[in-house]
């Protein structure tokens, strides 16, 4: 019983931080994508604030033609501990 309410505990935990890492990379890849008309280096720098902000590892930031895409990690948590980073990437540009 106590390893299937741990099994479970870890499952929550990855899913929320999977989320969490979702939400930063959508958010850092529009905030970069309206810095674009800047320049590339204006943009990666705007979407690796906003990924701080949002408590993630920003891991990459490339601009593909007119778009920018951005990675990033979130730690996934459980209790007290911290283990591997959920990853999630966000693609941005002009419609």
């Amino acid at each position: 019983m106590v390893g299937l309410t741990g099994a479970a505990a870890t499952a929550g935990a990855v899913v929320i931080a999977r989320h969490r890492a979702q939400a930063a990379a959508d958010l850092a890849a529009l905030a970069g994508a309206a810095a674009l008309p800047a320049g590339p280096g204006p943009a990666c720098t705007r979407a690796e604030a906003v990924a701080r902000a949002m408590r993630s590892t920003p891991v990459g930031c490339v601009v593909d033609d007119l778009d920018l895409v951005v990675t990033v990690d979130v730690a996934v948590e459980i209790g007290r501990w911290t283990t591997g980073p959920a990853r999630a990437a966000a693609r941005a540009g002009p419609l």
